[in-house]
């Protein structure tokens, strides 16, 4: 009921904001007016603070500036200076020194054409007065050369691209926008970007140095004997917001054509909306991260003949909401809601709120309707548009349900086409990866401070991990790949961060792209790829056990029972024993012996995997006689970890069949396509159902892998098959 309640205040407020500002305008927002991005004097009272901002001129540092002994900004005074400022930096956006363009702060929810202008630099080193001996002064506070902190006054041009991804703050939340790459020479960047009410803009440096804002002594990672990579921001113009017809959807949907007021806020009735305020505080200097741009009115919807307009706009209203034809013992129920509020003399507005809210918040809405046996052309429309949108069914799907035509083969098989087709069938490969392989628990866990430090905050790597295995996916439906794709290929996705991950050459640049593998790489199929490794690890050790039964249960289909109650294994990060030699004596146990047969040869094959999906040779450890391993992690703090036992990715699979590594070990899953292919039959038939498959469901599976063997099992193939069978027609 709140979502409900939210959402459509949310329509008022765009309404209202539409109507009082119904131009679209461009804006420009020089970064050198930006607090976060002009904090130039801290540097100069904590020295070793080097991540804050610093002012240039094209290549030009102004020292005198950053001392501020002259303006931050010439401002308006000088237009073409004013273009050539810049505020420049040598670190990311994360873990608590956030920038941003703070003056903008969009003003209705609502497409968006925003330009970014910035280029790349390199900034020099301070100095050599100390060599670097990778030791520490103390625990925790790494002994940095001078050459190794960043000297903001000694500037020159970039030496490569960077990596910006935009993201979107509001109220807490932080999402992901758009990416693009700043170039050694100014570049203007565009994103067309779908914007929350009150929504800020953070363009994120995303390879750079994660440093806290607590910490006063930070060693950089990308830092070199004669500098550090660095970037600089000039100015941010945003177009909008962008009208079309879906501007007003909202709004007609719940009022038709009715036209919204403004009230007194002293006014009796209305209802009471929060508007984003439009203009920046003070004289250029932005508002205040403490203010709050949200400021609370009432308005009402004008409805000369109330009863009547409501009737008209909830029996409009629920046909949508309830995607079949309404009965009206339930539109009586909802009217008599509005009507009992229009003569509790409430607002016009406030009436309909409280009987949308009924509905939304009814059976009829929340659940999909069906009844046991065939799906009449109503559910059928649901059910497809649910599966393969993740929504309701559009005006086509309704007008085929609405003539009696959608159970019909040719008419369903070509709605499914239509619907695969369609962009919005992104949010199928989205939550169905998100049901199959766990794909939502990517944020669960994170890397060890102590044995990962080198994946702290990686957002970038965790961001393509992610779009890596959607790509791969969208790609294997799009074309109609075989389903052993899932195991093995000889291409992927990537960009040029999860390239360095995974060791492939070649790649540069923040764009996904489809590459071609090496012929001799391990990764290639499912299995192999980061996202998938590290839902599959606790973000410390990695545990064979639990990367087997994923593998048993989501790529195979064997179902694995409970443990007995036995302890557990509590892997030793010390680096004393390694995984297998305790599995060795974990197995000893009768009741655990047999289960672990199966479950643990392919969570071995994985092993040369390591928590976050990169190969590794040894595991990692926090002591025993290991190999201290040197550098500094993306934080800035010194390795604390040592290179301990070898790793072994050997086995032998439950029938006897060995493998010496992960490519033996695909190659004997590729054996049985049939079980690969029904295996995944068997996870879209669940999720797209809701239902748990029986032993009588067998009879449908197979002749669903009849009918697709000869071409491969391929992916597209099978959903259409699967939408055609009694599987998805009845409940």
């Amino acid at each position: 009921m709140n979502s409900a309640d939210y959402a459509m205040r949310e329509i008022l407020s765009a309404r209202l904001t539409q109507l009082e500002h119904p131009r679209t305008k461009t804006q420009r927002y020089y970064a050198r007016e930006q607090p976060s991005l002009t904090r130039f004097a801290q540097s100069i009272f904590i020295p070793n603070t080097y991540w804050r901002t610093f002012p240039v001129i094209g290549t030009t540092a102004q020292p005198e500036v950053r001392a501020l002994r002259e303006p931050i900004t010439v401002g308006e005074s000088d237009p073409f200076l004013r273009e050539q400022e810049a505020s420049g930096l040598v670190s990311s956006a994360g873990d608590g020194f956030f920038y941003r363009y703070d003056n903008f702060r969009a003003p209705v929810g609502g497409r968006y054409r925003v330009r970014f202008s910035g280029y790349t630099l390199w900034v020099g080193p301070y100095g050599y007065a100390r060599s670097f001996s990778g030791e520490s002064d103390k625990v925790g506070t790494p002994k940095a050369p001078d050459w190794w902190r960043p000297n903001p006054d000694d500037v020159s041009a970039g030496r490569r691209d960077e990596p910006i991804t935009v993201y979107g703050q509001t109220q807490g939340l932080k999402r992901r926008l758009g990416s693009f790459e700043f170039t050694t020479e100014p570049t203007d960047r565009e994103l067309d970007l779908w914007l929350l009410p009150g929504e800020q803009l953070i363009p994120d440096a995303a390879r750079l140095l994660r440093a806290k804002a607590s910490a006063h002594l930070r060693t950089n990672p990308f830092g070199q004997r004669d500098g550090h990579p660095a970037l600089a921001h000039k100015w941010m113009e945003v177009e909008g917001p962008l009208y079309d017809e879906s501007s007003l959807a909202g709004y007609r949907l719940l009022f038709g054509d009715l036209p919204l007021e403004r009230l007194d806020d002293d006014s009796p009735v209305g209802t009471t909306i929060d508007v984003v305020s439009i203009e920046p505080k003070g004289n250029g200097g932005g508002e205040s991260r403490k203010d709050n741009p949200v400021k609370r009115v009432k308005v009402d919807v004008v409805s000369v003949n109330p009863q009547e307009d409501a009737e008209r706009l909830l029996r409009a209203f629920m046909r949508r909401a309830y995607r079949r034809p309404v009965v009206e013992e339930d539109v009586q129920v909802f009217l008599g809601v509005i009507r009992r509020a229009l003569d509790a003399k409430l607002g016009f507005a406030d009436a309909m709120i409280a009987g949308y809210t009924s509905v939304l918040s009814s059976p009829g809405f929340v659940f999909l309707e069906e009844q046991p046996g065939r799906l009449d052309n109503y559910a059928l429309a649901s059910r497809l548009s649910f599966f393969l949108w993740n929504s309701e069914p559009d005006a086509a799907l309704r007008s085929h349900a609405e003539r009696g035509e959608l159970c019909r083969p040719e008419v369903l098989r070509a709605e499914t086409e239509r619907l695969l087709t369609d962009p919005k069938s992104e949010r199928f490969v989205e939550a169905f990866l998100d049901y199959w392989l766990d794909l939502r628990k990517m944020d669960l866990n994170s890397p060890s401070l102590t044995l990962y430090p080198d994946y702290e905050a990686d957002d970038l790597l965790n961001e393509s991990a992610l779009d890596e295995t959607r790509l791969y996916f969208a790609d294997m439906l799009r074309h109609d790949r075989p389903a052993s794709t899932i195991v093995d290929s000889d291409f992927t996705f990537l960009n040029e961060r999860l390239a360095l991950h995974y060791g492939i050459p070649g790649v540069s640049g923040v764009a996904m792209r489809r590459v071609v593998l090496p012929s001799d790489s391990v990764r290639g199929g499912l299995l192999t790829q980061a996202s998938v490794l590290k839902v599959t690890a606790n973000g410390t050790t990695t545990s064979p056990v639990l990367r087997g039964k994923w593998i048993l249960e989501r790529i195979l289909g064997q179902q694995i029972p409970p443990p007995p109650p036995v302890a557990a294994i509590e892997p030793d990060i010390r680096g004393a024993v390694t995984i297998r030699e305790q599995l060795d004596k974990h197995r000893a146990d009768p009741s655990c012996a047999a289960c672990h047969s199966k479950i643990d040869p392919p969570g071995f094959a994985l092993e040369s995997f390591d928590v976050f999906g990169g190969w590794r040779e040894r595991y990692r450890a926090t002591s025993y006689e290991g190999i201290p391993e040197k550098g500094f992690g993306r934080n800035g703090v010194a390795f604390a970890f040592h290179l301990g036992r070898p790793v072994d990715a050997s086995g032998h699979t439950s029938d006897g069949r060995p493998f010496e590594n992960i490519r033996e070990f695909k190659r004997l899953l590729l054996a049985d396509e049939k079980q690969i292919a029904s295996n995944l039959v068997q996870q879209l038939a669940i999720y797209a159902t809701g239902a748990p498959l029986y032993f009588s469901d067998r009879a449908v599976v197979d002749r669903i892998l009849q009918r697709t063997r000869d071409k491969n099992y391929g992916v597209r193939n099978l959903v259409h098959e699967l939408v055609q069978s009694d599987l998805f027609l009845h409940k």
